[in-house]
């Protein structure tokens, strides 16, 4: 159980970096990479873009990961079904299901 905790707590923090990722790109080209005019800068313009795509696709790509591992890390539920649990509080409480025919019972009002 821990295991899939930590699992589900990774992804999460996965999928909002994606989404900061995602959302500082800019369809057209500009986004991070518009505010880059100047030539005494760090990372150039096409650096920038560089980045930001391969970073998209490596947090793509543990997210589909974490979701594979996480087949194998989630807890299996008990057995007990609704039903079961049902059926254990009839037995426990005494009462006996009312036993009714398959076929109504011929008599003089039976709708003939």
């Amino acid at each position: 159980m821990g295991f899939y905790v930590f699992l589900v707590v990774i992804m999460i923090i996965v999928c909002v970096l994606l989404g900061l990722i995602v959302l500082v790109q800019n369809s057209k080209g500009g986004g991070l990479v518009t505010g880059m005019q100047s030539s005494n800068q760090f990372m150039g313009v096409r650096q920038t873009a560089d980045f930001l795509e391969k970073s998209t696709w490596t947090l793509a790509i543990v997210i589909l990961g974490l979701s594979l591992i996480s087949i194998f890390a989630i807890p299996s539920g008990q057995t007990n079904t609704e039903d079961s649990r049902v059926k254990k509080y009839i037995e426990e409480s005494g009462y006996e299901p009312i036993q009714t025919p398959a076929t109504p019972i011929q008599g003089e009002n039976n709708g003939q």
